[in-house]
C-alpha cells in the first residue's frame, strides 16, 4: 500500500499557499479594515468589481465577496452594462448586475444598451434584455449594430433589418452612419429609414449619400437635393437644377458652369460672383479666392477674415491674429485682412496666450503679439502656450518656457505631458516625475509610473513595486506592494502583496537502534 510522505503533502500544501495573494483593505485614514485572498481584483467601474481566485473568476459584491461565478478565464471587454468574459470555448456575456445572458461559446459579441449581437462562425443570435430572450438569426454573410440600435444583416446578397417593423423585408443595400437614419436602396432608388425601422423617405432618389449628422446629399431627375432626415417624413431642404458638387465635406454649386455658391448641409452658406477657387482648410472653414486676386477666410457664420488682395494664403487663428502669406513669407493679419505683424517668417503658428511659434530658416522661435522676438529661432519646435507655459524642443530635449522666455528646467526632459490639473508629467532616462503648474519639481523623475488619485494623492510604481504618496513626496503607503487600487466609491484602498508565511516543519524523531541482547 502506498504511504504518503508527510513532508511531500506539506510541500504541496505550502506550494499552493505561496501562490495565493492577499489584498489589504484600508480606509482613507489608513486604518486596516480587512484582508482579501485573490489572485487579482479589478474595478471595471464604481460598482463593478471582478476578482480571480483558485476557484475561478467572480463578479464581486460591494464588500468584495464572490457573488457570481463568471465561468471564464479573463474579462474580454467591459461595455457598460455588459461584461464580456472569455473562456476556453469562446466569449460569453453577463449583465453588470450578475445575470448570465450568453454562454461562453461565441467568436464575437457586439453590444448595445438593451441587446447583444453574437456570432459563432457564420451564425448569429440576438439577445434582448427586455424580454430576456435569445433569437437565432441563422447563417448570415454579415451583421452589425448601427448607432441607432438597428441591426443591418446580409444574407444571399440581400439586406434586412431583424429588429425593424418588417424583419422579412429585404433591400439591395443598407448603410448606417453618424446620423439617426439608415440609408436604403431598392430597385426603385435610394431612401431613408428611421431608428424604428420605418421608411421616412421613399426609395425613389437616383443617388443619395450621407453628408453629416442627419443631412444627406442626393440627385434625382436632373436636380440636386439637400435632404434632412425626420422621424415621420424626411424634408427636402434645398433643390437646384444647377450642378452641386460634393467632395471632402465641401459642397459647391455651379451656375452655367461658373462657381457661384458655397453650400452647407441644408442650403446656401455663401452666394457671390467672382469666386474662382474654394479650399477646405478644416471642418466649416474655407479659403476662398476671387478673380480680382482677393482672398478671404469663410466660416460657418460668415467671413472670418474679409477678402483682401494682399494675401496669398490664410489660415484660422486665435486672439484676433490669423497666420497669412504674402510674397512667400508668413505674418499675421486681423479680421479685416490688414497686416498686424509683417510677413517675414518661413512659417507662422497660431497665437496662444499672446505668443506664437514662428520659423526662421530651419529653426523655430517665439514672438509676442507685438511681433517682438521672445526666443530667438534656435529651437527644433515650440508648442503652444497654456496656463503661462510653453514647451520647447532642442537637441531631443524638452524644456518649459514662461512668458519672459525663461527656461525653467535647463537640464531638459525626454517627455513632457500636461495633466488635466495643469501639472506636468515628465520623463527622463525612462523614469517619470511630476512638476507643479509653475514648473517646480514636486516629484523627481525616479518612478516607473505616476497617476493622480484624488486631489493630492499620487499612485506610483518604483522598482516594480507600487506605493501611494502625496504631492509633497510624503509616503502614505510604502513601496512594498505589487498593486494598489483606489476604490473611491467606498472610500477605501486595496493593496496587493504575496503571502510570505514563516514555515516551521516539525521533524520526526530519529529512532534509536536497539542494543544487542535486549
Amino acid at each position: 500500500m502506498f504511504r504518503k510522505s508527510p513532508l511531500l503533502v506539506l510541500f504541496f500544501t505550502i506550494s499552493s499557499f505561496l501562490q495565493a495573494q492577499t489584498y489589504e483593505v484600508y480606509d482613507y485614514d489608513m486604518n486596516l479594515k480587512t484582508r482579501l485572498v485573490y489572485k487579482s481584483i479589478s474595478l471595471l467601474s464604481e460598482s463593478v468589481k471582478i476578482g480571480s481566485n483558485e476557484e475561478g473568476l467572480f463578479l464581486l459584491s460591494n464588500d468584495f465577496k464572490p457573488a457570481v461565478n463568471l465561468e471564464g478565464d479573463e474579462i474580454y471587454q467591459f461595455l457598460e452594462p455588459w461584461i464580456l468574459v472569455k473562456g476556453p470555448n469562446g466569449i460569453g456575456a453577463f449583465h453588470e448586475y450578475g445575470q448570465k445572458v450568453l454562454d461562453l461559446e461565441y467568436d464575437e459579441i457586439e453590444t448595445y444598451f438593451n441587446f447583444l449581437l453574437a456570432r459563432k462562425d457564420n451564425e448569429y443570435w440576438i439577445y434582448k434584455r427586455g424580454k430576456g430572450t435569445t433569437t437565432y438569426l441563422g447563417e448570415l454573410e454579415s451583421a452589425e449594430i448601427t448607432n441607432v440600435g438597428q441591426i443591418i444583416a446580409k444574407r444571399n446578397n440581400e439586406y434586412f433589418l431583424p429588429l425593424g417593423e418588417n424583419p422579412d423585408e429585404t433591400f439591395e443595400y443598407l448603410e448606417g452612419n453618424e446620423g439617426e437614419y439608415i440609408l436604403v436602396k431598392t430597385q426603385t432608388g435610394f431612401g431613408l429609414i428611421n431608428m424604428e425601422g420605418t421608411i421616412v423617405l421613399e426609395p425613389v432618389i437616383s443617388e443619395l449619400k450621407h453628408n453629416r449628422g442627419n443631412f444627406y446629399y442626393g440627385f434625382d431627375q436632373d436636380q440636386y437635393l439637400l435632404i434632412e432626415g425626420d422621424p415621420i417624413n424626411a424634408n427636402i431642404r434645398y433643390n437646384s437644377f444647377h450642378k452641386i458638387s460634393f467632395e471632402n465635406d465641401l459642397m459647391l454649386e455651379y451656375i452655367y458652369g461658373k462657381l457661384r455658391r458655397v453650400m452647407e448641409e441644408d442650403g446656401i452658406l455663401l452666394d457671390t460672383v467672382g469666386m474662382t477657387e474654394v479650399n477646405r482648410m478644416e471642418r466649416d472653414l474655407y479659403q476662398i479666392k476671387f478673380r480680382d486676386g482677393k482672398l478671404g477666410l469663410l466660416g460657418k457664420k460668415g467671413w472670418i477674415v474679409k477678402p483682401t488682395d494682399s494675401l496669398e494664403w490664410i489660415n484660422n487663428g486665435n486672439e484676433g491674429y490669423f497666420a497669412a502669406k504674402k510674397n512667400g513669407a508668413f505674418g499675421y493679419v486681423n479680421k479685416e485682412g490688414s497686416w498686424l505683424i509683417t510677413p517675414t517668417f518661413q512659417e507662422a503658428g497660431p497665437f496662444s496666450e499672446h505668443f506664437a511659434s514662428i520659423k526662421s530658416g530651419l529653426y523655430s522661435g517665439l514672438i509676442n503679439s507685438n511681433g517682438q522676438m521672445v526666443l530667438s529661432p534656435e529651437w527644433d519646435e515650440i508648442k503652444a502656450f497654456q496656463n503661462g507655459w510653453g514647451v520647447g524642443k532642442k537637441d531631443n530635449k524638452l524644456f518649459l518656457i514662461n512668458a519672459s522666455g525663461e527656461i525653467k528646467n535647463p537640464e531638459g526632459y525626454n517627455k513632457v505631458c500636461r495633466t488635466e490639473s495643469g501639472q506636468f508629467l515628465v520623463e527622463s532616462n525612462e523614469k517619470v516625475g511630476l512638476l507643479s503648474s509653475n514648473g517646480d519639481i514636486i516629484l523627481n523623475p525616479e518612478y516607473d509610473f505616476l497617476k493622480h488619485e484624488r486631489s493630492n494623492w499620487v499612485l506610483a510604481i518604483k522598482d516594480s513595486k507600487s506605493g501611494l504618496i502625496q504631492e509633497d513626496g510624503e509616503v502614505i503607503i510604502p513601496f512594498d506592494y505589487e498593486e494598489i487600487i483606489i476604490d473611491n466609491q467606498n472610500r477605501q484602498i486595496l493593496v496587493k502583496s504575496n503571502y510570505e508565511p514563516v514555515l516551521m516543519v516539525e521533524q520526526e524523531p530519529v529512532s534509536k537502534k536497539k542494543k544487542r541482547g535486549h
